[in-house]
């Protein structure tokens, strides 16, 4: 019975998240420097609109609305997955260092390709992924014990050492960069959302797409690392392969978002936080919802970026940031 009301809170909580993006959707296709009416918005999804507004809607703010979606329930998801696996309530894929790696990727990427248009746009989520699970192995091969594993109490301080080393490398390597390359990697590294074209569509849907059931199908696994790792191996859970495994794929889903939406932090530690107050410490229920919590986050954050100062446009990152640090303030002073 209590289990039966669990599942429909979880869906009642997931319509009701569904429903608050609907309507931050529809603000955001009418923001910008060209206003368009929301009746007007709404005919030209169903192809009734006239070529300015198809135009408008079409190829420039349903790519960048689509993508802040997915980068949004990645980040959510990835953040949701490191709490489980580290049993660390303050991992997120950029305090733990993820993110940092992935910039180290990126800078990578534009110091050899010189270029981020068209086709070779697809290889930008696999050289954060490179990045992402660089700096993931280094985390690992710091904090692996040989006689007890992977020690999640090591995960976060190891991790911030390694992301400041590699903040470090990816400053130097971007000074060395042409004005225009500079230009876009510093405001990737503030959370720039720069993916806006169906290309970039394209590259991430499937990271996300295939990534987020395994992860969500793999959530009971997570429930037992909870209880101890003596109890999970009780249970019959492999431990050091739940870990490894989840944690690929929590390196997967942040390094392919950031990819299309800049450094973006907080995400992935505030939406489990959120998710497990209002679901509960299940994580094949607060794991999904904490994906719908980070789209709505990021999507409403990306409103709100381009429409308070028009037409100068604030990162989302920043609007994040000005969120999530004071949440993170919050939870240190409650964690004990």
């Amino acid at each position: 019975m209590k289990a039966n009301l669990r599942s429909s809170k979880t869906l009642t909580v997931a319509l009701a998240l569904v429903l608050i993006n609907v309507i931050v959707i529809l603000i955001s296709l009418n923001t910008g420097s060209l206003r368009i009416a929301p009746l007007e918005v709404v005919r030209t999804l169903f192809g009734f609109g006239d070529f300015k507004s198809s135009l408008v809607l079409f190829d420039y703010r349903l790519p960048r609305i689509i993508i802040t979606m997915l980068a949004g329930i990645g980040l959510g998801i990835s953040g949701a997955i490191l709490q489980g696996v580290s049993r660390n309530p303050l991992a997120d894929p950029g305090i733990i260092g993820l993110h940092a790696g992935a910039s180290f990727g990126l800078i990578m990427f534009v110091t050899y390709f010189h270029s981020l248009n068209d086709k070779v746009a697809l290889l930008i989520p696999l050289f954060t992924f490179i990045g992402g699970c660089l700096t993931a192995l280094i985390i690992i091969l710091l904090t692996y014990d040989r006689y007890k594993g992977i020690l999640p109490i090591r995960l976060i301080l190891v991790g911030i050492a390694i992301a400041a080393c590699f903040n470090a490398i990816t400053l130097f390597l971007s000074l060395r960069l042409d004005e225009d390359t500079y230009t876009f990697a510093s405001r990737w590294l503030v959370g720039n959302v720069w993916g806006r074209d169906w290309i970039h569509v394209i590259a991430l849907l499937p990271w996300i797409v295939i990534l987020t059931p395994i992860g969500i199908l793999q959530s009971r696994k997570l429930d037992a690392i909870s209880l101890g790792d003596s109890t999970a191996v009780g249970l019959g859970v492999s431990v050091l392969r739940t870990r490894l495994s989840m944690l690929a794929i929590a390196v997967a889903l942040s390094s392919a978002s950031v990819a299309m939406v800049g450094g973006i932090g907080f995400i992935g530690l505030v939406a489990p936080h959120l998710a497990r107050r209002l679901v509960g410490p299940r994580h094949q229920h607060f794991l999904p919802v904490a994906g719908l919590l980070g789209m709505v986050i990021l999507v409403l954050s990306d409103t709100v970026g381009r429409s308070i100062f028009q037409p100068n446009a604030i990162p989302a990152g920043i609007v994040v940031a000005a969120i999530g640090g004071p949440y993170f303030l919050y939870l240190l002073t409650k964690t004990k």
